[in-house]
């Protein structure tokens, strides 16, 4: 379980492809401090720490059903990705609840900067099947891209809009986010919760 509060932007020292899988090996100033088997998100995605390297480095694995759902297959060495170990119990809960479980990617639209911040416009497919599960935004609910807990403005069923300030967007790979650029969403598990109990009952 994870909060949305990115506690850094590590480096992709490497990317390893095997077969339908792909092993990241990332740089962090944190690296020392993990175990194997814990979780860390990784742009939003968790992914469980396999290797500690000599280095300095860890490596963790994503499978093709976590390539296909988020932007894990599009990073390549030297990019930025956000990372954010798992909440401790007793701790605050500081932006919201994040499974670390991507639902989809969206596509960064255009950026515009508005005193100070920039806001940031995404675009998803939103079917009817997945508006059905909860994949959606609501005006002033949360929403997680590339692992950051963010509030939404201007929702929209495919598209909506975020405020990034000047903190966020200095320690987030959020600096690196272009039109064009494909980015993972965690819509809220609480919308996907009610939109389970209202559905119909076959």
């Amino acid at each position: 379980m994870f909060s949305g509060i990115v506690e850094e932007a590590a480096t992709v020292a490497d990317v390893i492809r095997h077969e339908g899988n792909v092993t990241l090996r990332i740089r962090s100033t944190f690296a020392s401090e993990l175990t194997i088997d814990q979780s860390v998100a990784h742009n939003g995605v968790c992914l469980t720490v396999v290797a500690l390297n000599p280095d300095g480095t860890y490596d963790v694995t994503a499978i093709r059903e976590t390539l296909e759902r988020s932007n894990l297959g599009l990073l390549a060495p030297g990019d930025a990705v956000n990372l954010e170990r798992s909440m401790m119990m007793g701790g605050r809960l500081d932006g919201h609840i994040v499974q670390g479980h991507v639902d989809c990617t969206a596509v960064c639209e255009s950026v515009e900067q508005a005193d100070g911040s920039h806001y940031f416009k995404f675009r998803y497919e939103a079917t009817p099947e997945m508006r059905a599960a909860g994949y959606m935004t609501v005006e002033k609910g949360s929403v997680t891209v590339n692992g950051v807990s963010l509030t939404v403005c201007d929702s929209r069923p495919d598209s909506f809009r975020v405020a990034i300030i000047p903190y966020t967007l200095e320690h987030t790979n959020f600096s690196s986010i272009r039109p064009g650029t494909r980015v993972n969403l965690e819509f809220d598990i609480l919308g996907k919760y009610i939109a389970a109990l209202i559905a119909p009952r076959l």
